[in-house]
């Protein structure tokens, strides 16, 4: 799953922890990525001037699967835009509608079983191939006589040790540190008698701090306290930390740690397509609810948000988990939304390593084959994606993992913030001339949460559902075009600044424009591509 996190110094160590980035600080407009630039004076992408021309149009209802970690259905801003299997009689543990999966009712869950467990927590998959490669290579030398293809296997291997125990550290590094900031900071709030919540600026400005990591803990929370972030909202992101570092360290990097056996599949059986069960909100549905509400969150509807599309229906397909998604999931996923009629397909998530290449590839294909659209996160690393890789990708490669062709129903979203010049880039976002093909708002963006509530989110993970809506805003009014033409329409229509953005680039920062770091050269705009879409239906007459 893609998160982002900003750099802070703590405790004397500098690691990666509380939510967010320097640019979400301030304040925008509510729903400020529908606004526009010329009339609300902020970079959104002009979706509600794109409704005024569209005014007086039939639309028609576009499924968007949305694959991600689960989704609150019952969400009061969800719940009359969720996909409903027509066929499928919800409760009755029958397949009603033949097609493999009991009681689907808005969709399916990937991780976990006919009993109902599922999977909350799992390895990164760079954990997963060391766990794989380390009875056959760890006593390996560089000097031992090895075949070409156990070399290629071996070099890889040591490349994977390299980051994993890069990872570790920082990890082990952050778990310590995050407890004893935790730590300090609960008897400080103890000592002063307040609640977390009663806790204010002012109760921190009038401690007198008695020991060296007392002075530090004030310190560090005095730098977070700021207009826009209370003494509680800082707590949370400190509990936030403290969660991350200890999920890196007992799950994601644990290499005796593995949940497949919950699933109870052939995990080797890569065409194995029917396991799991219908609970697509699962153990942590905060990421996909807030994805999901992006896109669709029932518009003018006086509570909540604004979705971007204003006749969707959103098929939840579970298939991340707190760590990496497996390669095995995430092509049962596409096909899955792709069978049961999604038209536009979510996939705010991504990982460095790659197990099984070749079945997602497969079901990227049977995709492609069947005019779906594949909207994918770029990832938020801060990364050049030609040169590192980040999967999965728009690109079919071969055993050598050398490119034989490029998926042609596939849209990789950088994300922007609501700044203008060098902080118009994310500073997190990864980008890439030939692997990112747009940009969209991704910071400070507010959404839908679990049990009916909202929060502000950063990522590429909410720059791609922007994107997401606006193709099923395109095909819901436009049904005759097909996914290639609804991605040429997006690319086509951007907004292009004339100002440079700040990239960093081998330890330092660099100003680039858009068009060096993106296909498109620019960010999503709904209203040109609504003018680009008639030009071209036009035309096409």
């Amino acid at each position: 799953m893609i998160k982002t996190w900003k750099r802070v110094a703590l405790l004397g160590v500098c690691i990666l922890p509380l939510w967010g980035n320097a640019q979400s600080k301030g304040t925008n407009p509510p729903n400020w990525y529908n606004l526009d630039y010329a009339t609300d004076g902020v970079r959104g992408i002009s979706t509600e001037k794109a409704y005024e021309l569209l005014t007086g149009r039939e639309s028609t209802p576009v499924v968007v699967g949305v694959l991600d970690g689960g989704i609150d259905y019952e969400h009061e801003d969800l719940k009359d835009v969720m996909w409903t299997n027509p066929k499928e009689v919800a409760g009755n543990a029958e397949d009603d509608d033949n097609n493999g999966y009991i009681d689907d009712v808005h969709g399916w869950n990937f991780m976990g079983n006919a009993e109902g467990e599922n999977v909350h927590y799992d390895n990164l998959e760079v954990t997963r191939l060391i766990r794989l490669y380390e009875p056959k290579y760890i006593s390996v030398l560089p000097s031992t006589p090895l075949r070409e293809d156990e070399r290629r296997e071996f070099v890889a291997y040591q490349r994977m040790i390299s980051d994993y125990t890069s990872k570790l550290d920082q990890a082990n590094f952050g778990n310590l540190n995050y407890g004893r900031l935790k730590d300090e900071i609960d008897a400080i709030t103890n000592s002063i008698g307040k609640d977390i919540k009663d806790m204010t600026k002012a109760d921190i400005d009038a401690f007198k701090p008695k020991t060296d990591r007392q002075k530090l803990a004030i310190r560090m929370t005095k730098r977070e306290l700021n207009d826009d972030k209370s003494f509680e909202d800082f707590y949370k992101e400190l509990e936030d930390g403290v969660k991350y570092y200890r999920a890196q360290v007992d799950y994601h990097l644990n290499k005796s740690y593995d949940s497949r056996h919950i699933v109870g599949d052939n995990y080797e059986d890569a065409d194995e397509r029917f396991y799991g069960n219908a609970d697509i909100k699962g153990p942590d549905a905060d990421h996909g609810t807030h994805v999901a509400g992006i896109i669709g969150a029932k518009r003018h509807n006086g509570i909540g948000v604004d979705g971007i599309a204003d006749n969707v229906q959103i098929m939840g397909v579970r298939i991340v988990p707190d760590g990496d998604e497996r390669d095995k999931d995430v092509a049962n996923g596409i096909r899955y939304a792709v069978d049961n009629g999604a038209k536009v397909i979510n996939m705010s998530f991504g990982k460095g390593y790659v197990y099984n290449k070749k079945t997602v590839d497969e079901a990227v294909k049977y995709a492609e084959e069947k005019d779906v659209l594949l909207v994918h996160a770029a990832g938020n690393d801060a990364k050049d994606i030609d040169m590192v890789k980040n999967y999965p990708m728009k690109y079919y490669t071969d055993s050598l993992d050398a490119v034989t062709g490029e998926a042609s129903n596939w849209i990789t979203v950088g994300a922007t913030s609501s700044g203008l010049d060098g902080d118009l880039l994310a500073e997190f976002s990864n980008f890439g001339y030939r692997s990112v093909d747009v940009f969209a708002p991704g910071v400070k963006i507010n959404s839908t949460m679990p049990e009916s509530t909202y929060k502000e989110q950063n990522g590429t993970s909410m720059a791609a559902p922007v994107v997401s809506g606006l193709a099923a805003l395109l095909r819901s009014y436009y049904p005759e075009l097909t996914a290639k033409e609804v991605k040429d329409i997006i690319l086509k229509s951007v907004t292009k600044v004339d100002e440079k953005v700040k990239i960093s680039v081998d330890g330092s920062t660099k100003k680039v424009y858009l068009d060096e770091i993106s296909v498109s050269g620019g960010m999503v705009n709904a209203k040109a591509a609504i003018e680009e879409a008639d030009r071209y239906i036009l035309e096409k007459k």
